[in-house]
């Protein structure tokens, strides 16, 4: 058999991993302390030469870990001191000018992020997109991860490495979508607009991101086939929907507090009154064309439909 790099190991599963201990300078800082001192990863691969490779590039990734975590010992040991936890700091003999000069530079200077690093968010990213287009075009069940792969420049076990299963990689694929409309409603600036005319800017935004991404809205619609499971408890996902509330409530109450909209609406309605309508032209394109013979996206009658959004909202929200 083939000896194998150091730090690299063949599970009971026969899935090639890495086993490695946490340095000794690192067991105080708070991401390993109380924790298993032996880091146990696999990559997913039981090819043993496809498996090593992949091993290595975890190694590296470890390495980097390793090396932030160590940079950040000084700040995590000097907000201790002022805080007046743990152990008591040496103080450090005077610095000379021209040292401290070259310290204080030192500090100026933007952190830059490792290569290596740099090459794992890329390839993340690179994931995500396939993943999307795969589930929103097939569903959970109907997608293969060999698949998304295939439309990627990385391998499966990569895949699996980065995110640990499908079903993981899906909800991330969930949080991804959630998020695209989410940080679009966040750009908008409406605080810097009359309460009318941000209410006018938020519904067209949204009618226009729903029409631009039909993946999201076939993602959300597979979702609700899963019941939710993979989106429940999600807190970053709750806290990012959450916002999208408060910025209805926000605006809601300036127009309230200009005269303008009435005071008696419920954010959530509201949102849920503008997202259904944008979201079912999206959704029920198809059937609706089946049925009624009509092509909800025909050009010709988008620009309509967007107005009678928009109007139904301010008509809904004025006294």
């Amino acid at each position: 058999m083939t000896k194998l790099p150091k730090n690299v190991r063949i599970g009971r599963n026969g899935r090639v991993g890495i086993l490695k201990k946490v340095p000794r300078d690192l067991w105080e800082h708070p991401q390993y302390k109380d924790r298993s001192k032996v880091i146990e990863r696999s990559t997913g691969a039981i090819n043993v030469t496809e498996g090593v490779k992949i091993a290595r590039a975890m190694l590296e990734d470890l390495e980097q870990e390793f090396a932030s975590a160590r940079s950040e010992l000084p700040v995590i040991a000097h907000a201790s001191d002022q805080q007046g936890i743990g152990p008591q700091a040496e103080k450090s003999p005077p610095q000379e000018p021209e040292a401290k000069a070259l310290e204080d530079n030192a500090c100026k200077e933007e952190p830059r992020p490792a290569p290596r690093r740099r090459e794992a968010d890329i390839t993340r990213r690179d994931i995500l997109d396939a993943a999307m287009e795969e589930f929103a075009a097939k569903g959970l069940s109907g997608a293969r991860v060999d698949a998304i792969a295939a439309k990627t420049r990385t391998t499966k076990p990569m895949i699996y490495y980065h995110f640990g299963s499908k079903e993981k990689l899906y909800a991330a694929v969930m949080e991804e979508a959630y998020g695209g409309v989410r940080s679009k409603e966040q750009g908008l600036h409406l605080d810097a607009l009359p309460p009318e005319e941000a209410m006018r800017r938020l519904v067209e935004v949204t009618f226009d991101h729903h029409a631009e991404h039909p993946e999201y809205v076939r993602l959300v619609s597979v979702e609700n086939i899963e019941m939710g499971r993979h989106i429940t408890g999600r807190q970053s996902l709750i806290e990012r929907n959450a916002i999208a509330i408060q910025t209805v409530s926000d605006l809601l109450k300036r127009g309230v507090e200009a005269g303008i909209f009435r005071a008696d609406i419920n954010p959530w309605h509201l949102h849920f009154l503008i997202s259904s309508f944008c979201f079912m032209r999206v959704s029920n394109r198809y059937s609706w064309r089946a049925v009624f013979d009509m092509d909800l996206w025909d050009e010709a009658d988008i620009p309509a439909q967007r107005e009678m959004i928009v109007e139904t909202i301010l008509r809904y929200v004025k006294p």
